[in-house]
């Protein structure tokens, strides 16, 4: 009815135009006919509706490498052939995202969708727990059964307006510290990967003798230890290895209840012990002067430029880095994971899961959940991490089984199994929101800053910290 009312109107006006402009207004009626059809076989109006708020807002983390950021563009691309839909793609590092999602939410202007690696540590419990997330359980909950456990309670979150917890976010990828290391300099003074022991002690004491025989049989200027111990709030490769040592030494800050415990005895011994640990290292000359300094790059550097024999890293960006050179790849470089506890038994591994999150505030909420769906599909989710390098590990248990990793050579991807393979430990934000906050200020950073720098004995920096951290509880008990 809308093209013939036109026609009717056009016709009218033939005496005072003429025929030949009724020919000319039918032919652009036609015109504009065709492309409105053309419009709707490419887009549902309901779903999709053209207009130029159609637009999708995705921030996501600045890769290590040019093919992480390539790889997740064409997963953009593709959606956005598939579905006709707009996206607005912008890349952070992980510290200018964490510091730019903070401020765009005071301000009111977070984009529709986020993938923060540093989210599940230090930014969504507490987006969640202020109902500021979207609940995305109708995206989990059909592949419920594809995910490990430790990966569905990450994703788990409190929110103050609801009565239980509930799916905030949907699992991108998992990481966990893997120890980098120069095989070839160790077989410069007779020593190889057979030679390291399992045990804590052992294992540490390791590293220390083949920097001493390095500087004296090969006359090198080189550190056992890539250990960093900044207190900087962005130091997230700081805040993560000390999470670890906290595990290896048993601290349990929390109980099964989800109750803090840290003014217990012996978790503050254990704290005191990490603390002793940690500074006795760098004290003795093992660890670089400047690792006090170090951001999440500067330990990589550091092994790169072989100033350190070894590094912890809690990606794959190091070996990624290399890749092209398959000699330093396979030959040169090399993999291990954590000794045994002090205790001697088998340490469980710390996993950060790395998720993206819907904003309560979006307008595309419904776009945001589409495309994440699309993104979560085995086949696009095995396709990105190819192309991007592998610097993180799968999170479904299909993509996981699949023969990329399976039946792979790579001695990388052959170490990151131990996620299926053992049971993880998550951050202690899962216990409770508030300990995203512990770890946002570095407080365990800080306390390795007082003790090597300021030389504060451990338990005058361990009482201190303790002190921070019930503060910080107290005031979200409030």
């Amino acid at each position: 009815m809308f093209a013939e009312d036109w026609v009717d109107r056009v016709l009218g006006m033939k005496k005072r135009w003429g025929y030949w402009l009724i020919a000319s207004a039918i032919a652009t009626i036609l015109i504009a006919m065709a492309c409105s059809n053309q419009t709707e076989l490419d887009l549902d109006p309901q779903q999709n509706p053209l207009s130029e708020t159609n637009e999708l807002e995705i921030w996501w983390e600045r890769g290590y490498n040019l093919e992480e950021d390539e790889a997740i563009r064409n997963v953009v691309n593709n959606w956005q052939s598939q579905t006709g839909n707009r996206v607005k793609l912008d890349f952070f590092s992980s510290e200018e995202l964490t510091a730019k999602a903070k401020r765009a939410d005071e301000a009111g202007n977070l984009p529709d969708l986020m993938m923060n690696p540093q989210g599940d540590r230090l930014l969504y419990p507490q987006l969640a727990w202020q109902n500021k997330l979207v609940d995305v359980t109708d995206l989990i909950k059909p592949i419920e059964d594809d995910y490990p456990e430790h990966i569905l309670r990450a994703i788990t979150y409190s929110n103050s307006a609801q009565a239980k917890p509930s799916y905030y976010a949907v699992p991108i990828n998992q990481i966990t510290i893997f120890i980098f290391y120069w095989q070839d300099l160790l077989a410069a003074v007779g020593l190889n990967a057979d030679d390291i022991p399992q045990d804590w002690n052992g294992f540490w004491r390791f590293w220390q003798q083949a920097q001493t025989q390095l500087k004296t049989q090969q006359n090198l200027d080189i550190y056992a230890l890539g250990l960093p111990l900044s207190g900087n709030n962005s130091a997230n490769d700081t805040i993560f290895l000390f999470e670890q040592v906290l595990e290896a030494y048993d601290v349990a800050l929390f109980d099964q209840r989800g109750e803090l415990q840290i003014e217990r005895p012996e978790v503050r011994q254990g704290i005191i012990n990490c603390l002793s640990w940690y500074a006795q290292m760098y004290q003795q000359g093992y660890i670089p002067p400047d690792a006090t300094q170090w951001m999440d790059t500067d330990n990589n550097r550091s092994l790169l430029n072989r100033s350190v024999l070894m590094t912890p890293n809690a990606t794959l960006s190091i070996p990624a880095t290399v890749r092209s050179d398959r000699d330093v790849y396979y030959k040169r470089l090399g993999i291990l994971q954590f000794p045994h506890k002090p205790n001697g038994e088998p340490i469980r591994p710390l996993v950060s899961v790395r998720q993206a999150v819907i904003f309560q505030d979006s307008a595309q909420q419904s776009l945001a959940k589409d495309f994440l769906n699309y993104f979560i599909q085995p086949q696009i989710a095995i396709n990105y991490f190819k192309a991007s390098n592998s610097r993180t590990y799968p999170v479904r248990n299909s993509i996981c089984s699949a023969p990329f990793w399976q039946n792979t050579e790579d001695p990388y991807l052959k170490a990151s199994k131990v996620l299926s393979t053992k049971s993880p430990r998550l951050f202690y934000t899962v216990d409770h929101p508030a300990y995203s906050q512990v770890l946002a200020e570095n407080i365990w950073g800080k306390a390795l800053i007082k003790v090597t720098s300021d030389r504060l004995n451990p338990e005058q920096a361990a009482d201190e910290a303790i002190a921070r951290i019930k503060e910080i509880a107290a005031e979200w008990s409030k």
